[in-house]
């Protein structure tokens, strides 16, 4: 890298606002469902909703990790611009890579939370296609 500059951190940051942002409306999202299934349960005593607060659980954990990810990136983001400001230019560099390995981590989390939702939908519309074929 030639030289790293203020702007190139701080390129990042609408980026990791709009993720993060992203980030807490899924964790508000499952806490919600959450709530709604606890409720449920407590109610009916239904053991097929332990599956689905198993899996929500997961998502929560993997949301929190990408949420602690995304956080750590900007952060340091922050702590590079401050490193080119009192001219340590080779630490910021290396400040700077590893905000971006952090931010790639999160990113990788987010792939694998929404391959999990996208099996725990794909359960229910397998449940729905057999309730519609009884018909």
């Amino acid at each position: 890298m030639e030289e790293l500059t203020l702007t190139t951190p701080a390129l990042l940051f609408s980026a990791i606002s709009l993720i993060m942002l992203a980030y807490t409306n899924r964790f508000l999202a499952y806490a919600a469902v959450i709530r709604n299934l606890h409720s449920e349960y407590l109610k009916k005593n239904d053991k097929s909703l332990i599956h689905q607060i198993k899996n929500l659980k997961l998502r929560i954990n993997l949301t929190r990790w990408m949420q602690i990810f995304g956080i750590s990136s900007l952060l340091l983001c922050v702590f590079t611009m401050f490193l080119i400001y009192i001219h340590q230019q080779m630490i910021a560099v290396w400040v700077f890579g590893i905000a971006l390995i952090l931010l790639i981590v999160s990113l990788i989390l987010l792939i694998k939370e929404i391959q999990i939702s996208a099996q725990a939908l794909n359960v229910h519309i397998s449940d729905i296609e057999s309730h519609l074929k009884k018909k």
